[in-house]
């Protein structure tokens, strides 16, 4: 039927008589969805017929709106709903039936309905057609005045057995703040303010020789504001302060993240490596000329055909005794410097790294300074350059490839801090082992694997900021009837985004914590933090990248506009799982790391003897494993650090353990090496990323009982979500290992459930504690949390 026609019969068009006006609601509710099915029908005329004080007539309208055959337009239903405006359906009702009872009293005339009769028979149908009561009631009064919503409380749920009164307020951010930064909070709030500044303003990116020359002049505004010296010494215009140093580049990556590459580019890898493998002569005549931009440089390790594997790099630098020079020189295409940082533009001179070659020999990878453009600009005989192109991401990085044909360089060039070359030619080096040669120089450059897991971290917590800010204020969807709700009072949406900011705050006191260790070292790196760096630098990067396309898509099509930044982070930081390593041969670096460390601390122990070692320690632990203990699902147990301590601990030493069994029965079996990791690749980067979840809880168990006693028990919160979300996330394994039991691994589920809602509540808290300004947020959809409205649209 058409709207307002009326089918054979129908009565439907005319008002209804004020006896069927409290059962007007579950008229209404029955056909919203357009439809009755035969046995809801057959329900409804049977409650209809019981029903008391009808005379025909009205009976006859009742039964005129249960016909399945002669469905209301939508004329009808309108009419219907104004008929409830006007006879007092306005307003809130706890359920139908007293919805029913309030419009049987505002009824006058042609025989009401007792209110009482009212709401038992719309009770009555209300159950003929199995409808909540409450959300029914909601839903009638939202279409009776659909401008007229109750605004509906965020549920704040809370972990099984926690009183409300123990739940806490929301933490104070500048406190947070505080607490978080440590010792270098005057600094990067310093080093914000500058880059708040109008000089720092974004610039258009799809613009290549704009964005490049505005990174190049913000990179020289800080260079003249004295970060770039910051890490060097005293004497050549630094403060020697290696922790301040990586501060102010953790610091960088809330702004654009072209200027922090080119900025560690330049002070960082380039700067940094002439101080660490060169020796007094290189920092008299090269240091200060880095730190303040004068001396624009590059750092050329990579080559096309040798990403990560150093090692076998293959331009050459021979040295001729006749001239006392080195030649570098490419010996074919697939080994040419490539992506290289600085190259294609701006930089003069280059650190090389090249096979060393002498006439008794190669003396395997060292570095090398090599001029590469002159005062003009333009490349030096011998030196070929082109441009990367454009990239998916960091557009204002000149990013080049560099060929070498004969080129030739003083032997003062040589950075020969652990290797030099005598005039006569003769090799030597205060290392004898070639092997420990090698990782010793690659060593003393862990601090650009340090600084990119720390710029990692920051690009992650802008996402989050935003996204965070923007989905507690966006909403969508709600009960029928009721108000639309913040889509981070979603459960789905909070797993996606509490659990990552709980992962921002481990990573930052586990970072923290690596930075102290590293500058407490004076840059002499360890075996120890290295293997952190790597694991560090492979954890933040990947969680990064999970982070911000959670974030984009937490902001739905909002989160794709250019503008709300997100997309350019993802671009932008998506290649930090690359720099310094790729992450999958990091975390075997891990593996590695942790095996020899057992060998350090047993000697000279065959790789079969470890394995006895740590499997006598495993199944120790197994014995120690209470089976009541694998099935404890409470809540004071769930909740308890020392159970996430140990489990998290069992993981890593359990992976330790059968990582090497299973490499010393592939080589008992004669395998080679290099074969046998190979097999075994998998279970080594996982042994890589449960060795970094281990310290990072560590960490911020720590941290949580040094916070201050107001912020206590916001970190302890955040904490075990992390720890809980960690063992969920391998909850496969801990099945499997028999640590847990099923009923456990779904009560673990529950309480990460539980304890992203207690985070969601402090979650806009949370992430102001970041102290990331707005003006480097720089995105409109985060305003909503600062009072400016956001903008409404999805993609369409």
């Amino acid at each position: 039927m058409t709207d307002g026609e009326q089918g054979p019969g129908r009565l439907t068009s005319q008002p209804l008589p004020p006896p069927l006006l409290p059962l007007a609601p579950v008229l209404y509710l029955a056909w919203a969805d357009g439809s009755l099915a035969d046995d809801e029908v057959l329900a409804l005329r049977r409650h209809a017929r019981a029903l008391d004080g009808l005379d025909d007539a009205t009976r006859e309208r009742l039964a005129a709106w249960l016909d399945p055959d002669n469905a209301p337009s939508e004329a009808d239903l309108q009419s219907l709903l104004q008929q409830l405006r006007d006879g007092g359906g306005v307003g809130d009702a706890e359920d139908l039936g007293a919805l029913a009872e309030r419009l049987a009293r505002a009824t006058t005339g042609g025989g009401a309905s007792d209110p009482a009769l009212a709401r038992s028979a719309a009770e009555a149908l209300r159950q003929a057609l199995d409808l909540p009561s409450g959300e029914a009631a909601r839903a009638v009064t939202s279409a009776i005045a659909p401008t007229a919503r109750r605004p509906r409380p965020v549920r704040r749920r809370r972990p099984t057995g926690e009183p409300e009164s123990a739940m806490p307020s929301r933490p104070d951010p500048v406190a947070l703040n505080r607490f978080i930064d440590g010792d270098h909070h005057a600094l990067r709030r310093e080093v914000l303010d500058a880059l708040a500044e109008p000089a720092f303003a974004p610039v258009d990116t799809r613009d290549t020789h704009a964005y490049r020359e505005a990174v190049l002049r913000w990179c020289r505004d800080l260079a003249d504001r004295g970060y770039g010296l910051m890490a060097y010494p005293e004497e050549f215009g630094g403060q020697h302060d290696v922790g301040a140093s990586i501060a102010v580049f953790e610091t960088l990556a809330y702004h654009d993240l072209s200027l922090l590459v080119k900025y560690g580019v330049q002070f960082g890898l380039f700067g940094g490596s002439i101080y660490l493998l060169g020796t007094r002569r290189h920092h008299e005549k090269y240091l200060q000329g880095a730190g303040t931009l004068d001396l624009p440089g590059c750092f050329a390790m990579t080559e096309t055909g040798h990403g990560s594997n150093v090692r076998d790099l293959e331009t050459t630098a021979e040295y001729d005794v006749a001239s006392d020079e080195f030649v570098i020189s490419t010996p074919h295409p697939q080994a040419r410097k490539d992506y290289i940082g600085n190259a294609a533009l701006h930089g003069r001179l280059a650190v090389v790294f090249a096979q060393l070659v002498t006439e008794s020999g190669g003396h395997g990878v060292h570095a090398f300074l090599v001029p590469i453009r002159g005062d003009d600009g333009q490349p030096l005989p011998g030196v070929a350059i082109e441009d990367c192109g454009l990239k998916v991401g960091l557009n204002g990085v000149d990013n080049g490839r560099i060929s070498f044909h004969s080129v030739r360089v003083p032997r003062e060039n040589l950075l020969d801090r652990y290797g030099s070359v005598s005039e006569g030619g003769q090799y030597t080096s205060p290392i004898a082992s070639p092997t420990r040669r090698f990782f010793t120089m690659l060593g003393t450059l862990v601090a650009g694997r340090i600084s990119i897991a720390c710029a990692s971290l920051s690009a992650g917590k802008s996402g989050l900021a935003i996204a965070v800010r923007y989905t507690a204020h966006r909403r969508q969807f709600g009960p029928e009837g009721g108000e639309e709700v913040p889509i981070l009072d979603y459960t789905t949406m909070q797993r996606a985004l509490m659990t990552r900011l709980a992962t921002a705050y481990a990573l930052d006191f586990g970072l923290k914590e690596l930075v102290r260790r590293f500058a407490a070292t004076g840059t002499e790196s360890s075996q120890e933090i290295e293997t952190l760096a790597a694991a560090l630098k492979a954890y933040a990067s990947d969680w990064t990248v999970a982070t911000l396309q959670a974030a984009r898509e937490a902001c739905g099509g909002q989160g794709y506009l250019a503008e709300n930044r997100i997309g350019q982070l993802r671009a932008d930081t998506d290649v930090f799982t690359t720099f310094e390593g790729a992450n999958t041969v990091l975390f075997q670096l891990v593996a590695r790391g942790r095996l020899s460390e057992y060998r350090e601390q047993f000697g000279e122990l065959r790789v079969w003897t470890i394995a006895r070692h740590l499997g006598s320690r495993a199944a120790t632990r197994v014995a120690e494993l209470n089976p009541i203990i694998t099935r404890r699902t409470d809540p004071d147990h769930l909740m308890d650090p020392e159970f996430h301590a140990a489990a998290l601990r069992y993981r890593e030493e359990r992976l330790l353990s059968r990582l090497a069994a299973r490499l010393k029965h592939r080589l008992d079996n004669g395998m080679d090496g290099f074969d046998a990791l190979n097999e075994c690749q998998d279970h080594a980067v996982e042994l890589g990323r449960a060795f970094a979840e281990r310290f990072l809880l560590e960490q911020f168990q720590s941290a949580s009982e040094a916070a201050p006693p107001a912020l206590q028990p916001h970190v302890r919160q955040l904490c075990a979500l992390y720890a809980l979300t960690c063992m969920e996330t391998s909850a496969a394994w801990y099945l499997g290992s028999g640590y847990i039991e099923g009923g456990k691994h779904q009560a673990i589920r529950r309480q990460v459930n539980e304890l992203c809602a207690l985070v969601r509540a402090s979650a806009e808290a949370l992430v102001a504690g970041f102290g990331i300004p707005d003006a480097l947020l720089a995105a409109p959809i985060a305003g909503a949390a600062v009072g400016r409205t956001a903008r409404p649209a999805e993609a369409t």
